[in-house]
C-alpha cells in the first residue's frame, strides 16, 4: 500500500506546523459539497454571525460591518459531510501527520465568507480554545471553492508550532496582540476547490478579508490521537466529539479522570 504522503511533505508539515494537500477531492466533488454548505446555510436561516469582535482591527476602521456564516457539527446536517468525515483519502492523511493508526473526531465547523464583507481572523492558535495534554490535536481545512488571497484565504506562521502554547488576549475572542502578530506577516496560504489544508492547533493562523465577489466556502475538522486528553473542560457541547474516524480508540472510552468499576450492573 502506498503512504498518503511522501517523506517530503510529512517534513514540511514537522517543520512549518502546515501543509496543503493538492485535490485531495476532486473538484466536482467540491462543488458538490458547496452546494451542500450554502444549502444548509439556508436552511438554518440564522443570524448569528461569529465574527470574532477582535475582527475589527484586521480588517481596518474604514472597513464597515464584516460578517460570517456558519453551522457546527455538519454531519448532524447531512450525511455527505459524515461521508467526508471517514474517506479515506483524508483520514489516512490524518493519520499520517499524527504519526499512528487512530483518528479521533474533535468537532467540524463550516464557514462562508460572504462576498466583498467576508470577516477576517487575527493570528491565533486553536489551542487555548481546547487544549490537550499532548497536542496531537490538528486541523483540516477543505476548500469546496477557489480561496485566492483576494478572498481572504488562510494565513500561516511557519514554525510557530515549535514555540508551543503562546499567551492570548481573551477579550473579541483568543487571539494574538495584533501589534507583534499582524496577519499581513503570515504566510498566505492560497487554495483551489478540492485542496485541504492540514496545520496544527498549535500553528498560529489567521485569515483575510474576502474583498472578491464571490463567497469563500471552507469547512474545518477538528482531529486528534484519541489517546490525547483535553486538559480543562472545555468544547464538551460538540456533538460528534469521540467519534473515530480511523482505527480504534485504545482507551475504550475512559478518561484520566473515570474511576473504574463505575458502570453499574443492568
Amino acid at each position: 500500500m502506498t503512504e498518503p504522503l511522501s517523506p517530503e511533505d510529512l517534513a514540511a508539515y514537522h517543520e512549518n506546523g502546515f501543509l496543503l494537500v493538492k485535490n485531495l477531492i476532486s473538484r466536482q466533488e467540491a462543488e458538490a459539497m458547496r452546494e451542500e454548505c450554502h444549502a444548509l446555510a439556508a436552511r438554518l436561516d440564522s443570524d448569528t454571525d461569529p465574527t470574532w469582535a477582535s475582527a475589527r482591527t484586521v480588517a481596518g476602521a474604514s472597513v464597515g460591518r464584516t460578517t460570517l456564516k456558519h453551522a457546527h457539527d455538519t454531519q448532524f446536517h447531512s450525511a455527505a459531510f459524515a461521508r467526508l468525515l471517514v474517506d479515506p483519502r483524508f483520514t489516512d492523511i490524518a493519520a499520517a501527520l499524527l504519526g499512528g493508526p487512530n483518528v479521533q473526531l474533535h468537532h467540524t465547523k463550516m464557514f462562508i465568507k460572504p462576498p466583498e464583507t467576508g470577516s477576517p481572523f487575527p493570528l491565533h492558535q486553536d489551542h487555548p480554545f481546547f487544549p490537550h495534554a499532548r497536542h496531537s490535536v490538528a486541523a483540516a481545512v477543505f476548500h469546496f471553492d477557489d480561496a485566492p488571497v483576494e478572498k481572504g484565504c488562510i494565513r500561516a506562521v511557519p514554525g510557530s508550532h515549535r514555540g508551543g502554547p503562546l499567551p492570548h488576549v481573551e477579550e473579541g475572542s483568543w487571539h494574538l496582540p495584533p501589534d507583534t502578530w499582524p496577519l499581513q506577516d503570515a504566510r498566505p496560504c492560497p487554495a483551489e476547490a478540492g485542496d485541504v489544508l492540514f496545520f496544527s492547533y498549535l500553528t498560529v493562523h489567521g485569515s483575510g478579508l474576502n474583498t472578491s465577489d464571490e463567497a469563500r466556502t471552507t469547512w474545518l475538522v477538528q482531529f486528534r490521537d484519541p489517546a490525547d486528553r483535553p486538559t480543562l473542560d472545555e468544547h464538551t457541547w460538540s456533538l460528534g466529539q469521540g467519534m473515530i474516524l480511523r482505527g480504534i480508540d485504545p482507551t475504550a472510552r475512559r478518561s484520566e479522570h473515570t474511576a473504574e468499576g463505575t458502570d453499574e450492573a443492568r
